[in-house]
């Protein structure tokens, strides 16, 4: 008898009815040797919502007239169930149909009235299992002996704990506004739970207890498993000469690392030299599968992290420190083995041949930007003898790279070449400055080799037709698209505009933008355009980089899908390239890769808001020019230039008029003034108040400082923190802080914590700028906020 979940789902369409596991069993025939089967099958049809569990039986979704999914509710109280079957469209949820759910739970929704165009309107009917079972809470109030009032950290979790919390040991009891961890307990009455504090994080304006927290809340993994450290550290200190065998000994080649300053994990070594006709590039990644094979403790639990995550002061690595920062580490002078990417280019720039292979290599130096920049890019005499064995062999690099770079801006490439945030804090931990982090061509030079690698090794694992993770862009939402060129028909662009504009016509008003005052406006409306770019198997291309095959090779010690794609290069490289991994484990792993690359970006939004809120409480009252980033019906989002900083102005806190929102337009216009303010229009704010509870930035238009134009500028701004006499930083109506960008190529979710807005998507967060735009994929940051560098994410 067939017992497949294909059976399974027949079974219940025919019984029509719920029915049980041992139901199952016997309508299948199965008999007892199969019954764990089933009930795995089972199992895995409740995981992907075809099948509901009801008390002791299963029902079939589908019949229930019920959407299965995960519940995200956003700040202003309203959510929406993502449903686990991809095809359905998001349900929004009202504040009240959500029941006792709370952000983050696996519900089963009902579907209460269907909206042509929108978003279908439905209610939680039912709670399958609870997204978090430990929140970290601040301390509201003492209620008595060893019993605390608490709230979630989180805005979006709606409910508060009456928390028990007796320390071991002696240990300081809470204070009010310190953090502890709370593992709920039953209902008490409505949105009040009973609960149980477990640790005692620290005062609320810590900035690493704020990093603690966002790592509870995004439930990012901060220790290993004991089976992990011990395979790791059974591993030896250094490779051995049986680790060099059947491997090209290159130790002899010079080549080097380019890193950030605080960089500790050096995972890519490049070399280039002039041969005849071109030049040859060699990228060297470390060899991690080697130390890693695919089923053990380290392999597993690098896969359940997905990759490594990054925040301010502090990293949690995808691998134990034993293998991350030492033996596959590519440090200077040492043996190392490496996965090598050989490619020749024409006098060019254009790829004429690539080879791939093992070998050991030792670095020759370990620089960083700083140094590239000021000896190759400004010709700094003691940093060039500092540099001196290398030098000449940088000076090649520079010139390849410039000429990848002109042939990737050639065939389309996407360079929104946003600002990103630097936090800098002082000895004591607190963040004392927000600044654009430095870029220069020496960050380009890197960027460029390790897309030239990605992409040679995507088509080298394409053409022998070996199962791979590409790394996929979509093209741009056409509807998004078709609002971008429609409101940039009513700009000085409109004569750029083509006949028909599509996707490959961005570039172009990009580049027509770029040296006029509507490039902020048209930089920002066109990456609200992107799709979000993620993982997949199937062989898609990528929108961004305009590249037609690419993949992750290059970051194999933070970012397991480069060691999968490690693996297939040796498979096929043995030969075995074709069914070494099945279809459905591929795909299981793009998905889960790609939701672990989503909780990593959110989770560095939310340390970004909780710093840039905790810098900015200091400075209420004071004055600061910025741009207007994003508008909705109720006000909008304004990005300080003195600070990377983003807060909003309110209408309820503009008196001189009513404000009618024009989103085709990009627009709020005075009905009575014909006062405007647009996307991209400079001006000046005070800083009313910042909330770390709800994480707001609220601002206040200065009647009579500075009002350009979009792009524009008018007047002198006034020096970053100046503050007018006699004016004081007053209370006004909350609202909502900076918006959310999304990584590299993110585009607006229905979800959006921001109203919709033509092209209908939130404005990118200062110090999210550089991580949405997707011209970035493999460049790595140099920091002074963060123990190891890293690359941008494509």
């Amino acid at each position: 008898m067939d017992v497949s979940p294909a059976a399974v789902i027949r079974l219940f369409r025919e019984r029509k009815r719920p029915l049980s596991d041992n139901e199952v069993v016997d309508g299948l025939q199965a008999g007892r040797v199969r019954r764990q089967q089933v009930r795995d099958i089972l199992d895995d049809l409740v995981e992907e919502g075809r099948l509901i569990r009801i008390d002791r039986a299963y029902g079939l979704t589908e019949s229930m007239n019920l959407m299965v999914g995960r519940l995200e509710i956003q700040r202003s109280g309203v959510g929406y169930v993502i449903p686990d079957d991809k095809r359905r469209k998001d349900l929004f949820i009202s504040q009240r149909d959500m029941g006792d759910a709370w952000h983050g739970d696996r519900v089963a929704a009902a579907v209460t009235r269907e909206r042509t165009g929108k978003n279908h309107e439905g209610r939680v009917a039912r709670i399958l299992e609870r997204g978090h079972a430990a929140f970290p809470c601040r301390v509201i109030k003492r209620m008595g002996k060893d019993l605390f009032l608490c709230r979630p950290t989180d805005p979006r979790q709606p409910m508060s704990f009456m928390a028990d919390y007796r320390p071991e040991g002696g240990g300081r009891e809470p204070s009010l506004e310190d953090i502890i961890t709370v593992t709920a307990g039953e209902k008490l009455e409505y949105r009040i739970y009973s609960g149980s504090a477990t640790a005692l994080l620290g005062p609320q304006r810590d900035a690493a207890v704020q990093e603690k927290l966002v790592k509870i809340n995004h439930e990012v993994p901060s220790t290993f498993p004991r089976r992990t450290l011990a395979e790791a550290a059974a591993l030896p200190e250094e490779p051995g000469e049986a680790d060099f065998a059947g491997r090209q000994d290159l130790r002899q080649v010079s080549f080097v690392t380019i890193d950030g300053a605080k960089a500790r994990d050096f995972d890519d070594a490049v070399h280039v030299e002039k041969i005849s006709r071109g030049y040859r590039l060699r990228v060297a990644i470390a060899d991690v599968s080697h130390y890693v094979p695919e089923g053990s403790a380290l392999d597993k639990e690098a896969l359940e992290r997905g990759n490594s995550y990054y925040f301010p002061q502090s990293v949690e690595p995808m691998f134990p420190e034993r293998l991350s920062n030492g033996l596959c580490s590519l440090n200077p002078h040492v043996p190392r083995l490496a996965m090598v990417a050989d490619m020749k280019f024409s006098d060019k720039g254009i790829i004429r041949e690539s080879t791939f292979y093992t070998a050991v290599i030792q670095s020759a130096a370990r620089l960083t930007y700083a140094q590239v920049n000021r000896g190759l890019l400004l010709g700094d005499e003691a940093e060039r003898e500092t540099m001196a064995p290398v030098l000449p062999m940088l000076e090649k690099a520079e010139k390849l790279a410039r000429l990848l770079r002109g042939l990737r801006q050639e065939r389309g490439t996407l360079d929104f070449d946003l600002p990103e945030p630097e936090i800098h804090f002082n000895l004591d931990g607190e963040p004392v400055d927000i600044r654009p982090r430095v870029r220069h061509f020496g960050h380009q030079i890197v960027e460029e080799f390790m897309i030239a690698a990605n992409e040679a090794v995507a088509r080298f694992l394409t053409e022998k037709e070996t199962p791979l993770l590409y790394r996929i862009h979509p093209d741009p939402d056409p509807a998004k698209l078709e609002a971008l060129f429609k409101l940039l028909g009513t700009t000085s662009l409109a004569t750029s505009l083509p006949a028909e504009p599509g996707p490959g016509d961005l570039n172009l008003m990009l580049r027509a933008a770029a040296e006029t005052d509507l490039d902020f406006l048209v930089s920002r409306l066109a990456l609200r355009t992107m799709m979000q770019a993620s993982y997949s198997p199937r062989h898609e291309g990528h929108f961004g980089l305009a590249s037609v095959c690419y993949c992750h090779f290059t970051s194999p010690i933070r970012r397991y899908a480069d060691l999968v794609v490690h693996r297939a290069i040796k498979k096929a490289l043995a030969g075995e390239g074709p069914g070494w991994i099945s279809p459905i484990k591929l795909q299981k792993a793009a998905e889960h890769l790609s939701r672990r690359e989503r909780v990593a970006m959110e989770a560095e939004r939310e340390i970004l808001k909780r710093i840039t809120v905790l810098f900015l409480e200091d400075k209420v009252g004071q004055e600061f020019t910025g741009v207007i980033g994003s508008l909705a019906d109720f006000g909008f989002w304004v990005e300080l230039k003195e600070v990377m900083a983003e807060g909003m102005v309110r209408l309820s806190t503009i008196t001189d008029d009513y404000y009618g929102f024009f989103p085709e337009r990009q627009e709020l216009l005075g009905e009575r003034t014909g006062r405007a303010f647009r996307l991209g229009q400079t001006i000046t704010v005070e800083l009313m108040d910042v909330g770390i509870d709800r994480l707001e930035v609220n601002l206040r238009l200065v009647e009579g400082g500075e009002m350009g134009e979009p792009g524009g500028r008018k007047g002198k701004p006034r020096p970053a923190g100046s503050s007018k006499s006699g004016r004081s930083g007053r209370s006004g109506r909350s609202g909502r802080s900076g918006g959310t960008g999304e990584e590299a190529k993110s585009t607006k979710s229905k979800r959006s914590k921001k109203p919709s807005a033509a092209p209908g998507a939130p404005a990118v967060a200062p110090g999210t700028a550089q991580a949405a735009a997707p011209a970035g994929d493999a460049p790595k940051r140099s920091s002074s906020s963060r123990r190891r560098g890293r690359r941008r994410k494509r």
